[in-house]
Formats: C-alpha cells, structure tokens, sequence
C-alpha cells in the first residue's frame, strides 16, 4: 500500500519540469538586463568616443633690426599656470567668471610646457643668444627667466567670433645673485575669421606669437642692459 504522501512518478516528472523551466527563464532574464546594460553604456565607456583633435602652436621666427648679439646663457623655466589653464585642454570664456572647454579639441602637450618649448625655440630662432635651454638641462645659467601665464584662452564677444587672448608675465633674474633685474608683461588679443576652431587656432598662434617676439626683444634688451652695467 502507497503512503498518501508520496508522489507519481507523472508528477515528479511534472515537478522537475516545471524547475528547469523557471531556471531557464531566469537564464534568459539574466541575459537579456545583461545585454541591456551593456548597450546602454557603451556610449559613455572611455575609448569609445572620437578621439580628440590635437593642435600645436608656432615659434617666433621674424624679429626687428637692430637685436643686440648676447654672449650670455639663458635658462627658461617652465611657467606658472593657474589650474584651469595647466592642461592640455583649450580654455574659452563665455562669462567672465566662468572657464570652459572645447569638446574634443586639445593642445598636444600642457600649455605651460608648451609655451616653455616655443619661447626656447623662439629665442634659438633669433640668432642672437650663445646659449638658451630649460632649467633641466644643465645649463649654467648667467639670467633666468621666470614666467607666469595670466591669459590664455578664447574669448566670446558680442560679434560671436571669440578673441584669442594671451597675457604672459615675465621676471628676468640675474645669477648667482638671484636678482630681479625686470619685470614685463605681454599680452595680446587676435580675433578669430570665424567661430570654427580651426580659425580659433589660428588666431591663438597670432597672439600668442606677438608675445614671443615682445618677449625675445625685451629679455635680449634687458639682459645686456644689465652685463654693460
């Protein structure tokens, strides 16, 4: 005789399957959130994007008559940046109390290093110095030129095109007394043709090449001013 308990042998067939079809619906249902989440962000995983484009600036090349030849050494330090302007991000104002960014669009290196690089390259470019480097080669250094970067960012006028603004203060330090011998300040403002970043760019190289040239004159100047004293 069979206990009341006990099960047919249809019904536990009907029980087992009954099991493996709910573990097979939760399969699926774990699928398809899995694939639902992975789709929706896709979008915002990094890599996926473009990628950004990367623009450079020119060095001064053209300089007045009349530069004086130094036989002295010249050492570039890097310039000091506030934060929003030490970055390789090109920086643009709306609003006076506001910075932002161009989307996908960089410098190719921080713009502090950047400037550093064309102002030793625009110095070389002169033909009026024995010696110019950054502080990390070595050089045994009769001036130091300490540099700070005020400006350097697009901004956005009542025309609509922005102006490439540059403003670049610079201390002129005489060794091994470590001397302050001057202090000057460079700044210019270009306008863009047109509000494309490529015109934008353009206008940077401009403005940012007025301060070079302003800045090679008077560290050449100042500099010999002060070996003749």
């Amino acid at each position: 005789m069979r206990h009341g308990s006990d099960m047919s042998a249809g019904n536990k067939r009907k029980l087992v399957g009954a099991i493996q079809d709910r573990r097979r619906l939760l399969k699926t249902m774990t699928l398809v959130a899995f694939a639902t989440l992975t789709s929706s962000c896709a979008g915002v995983l990094p890599g996926t994007g473009p990628p950004p484009r990367l623009f450079r600036l020119t060095p001064k090349n053209t300089f007045p008559d009349g530069l004086p030849t130094v036989d002295w050494q010249l050492v570039i330090e890097p310039p000091l940046a506030p934060a929003g302007l030490d970055t390789t991000r090109i920086a643009l104002h709306r609003a006076a109390i506001e910075l932002e960014y161009y989307a996908r669009a960089n410098w190719t290196d921080l713009a502090p290093a950047m400037i550093q690089t064309l102002v030793v390259e625009s110095f070389e470019n002169s033909g009026k110095i024995v010696a110019v480097g950054r502080e990390s080669l070595g050089l045994r250094a009769d001036f130091v030129l300490k540099m700070e970067l005020r400006e350097f960012q697009s901004e956005y006028t009542t025309s609509g095109r922005p102006n490439a603004h540059v403003r670049l203060n610079a201390k002129m330090v005489k060794m091994p007394q470590r001397t302050i011998i001057g202090s000057e300040t460079f700044e210019a403002r270009v306008g863009a043709n047109a509000d494309r970043i490529e015109d934008i760019i353009g206008a940077f190289d401009k403005a940012l090449g007025k301060a070079l040239k302003d800045l090679v004159v008077w560290t050449l100047q100042t500099g010999q001013s002060a070996r003749r004293a």
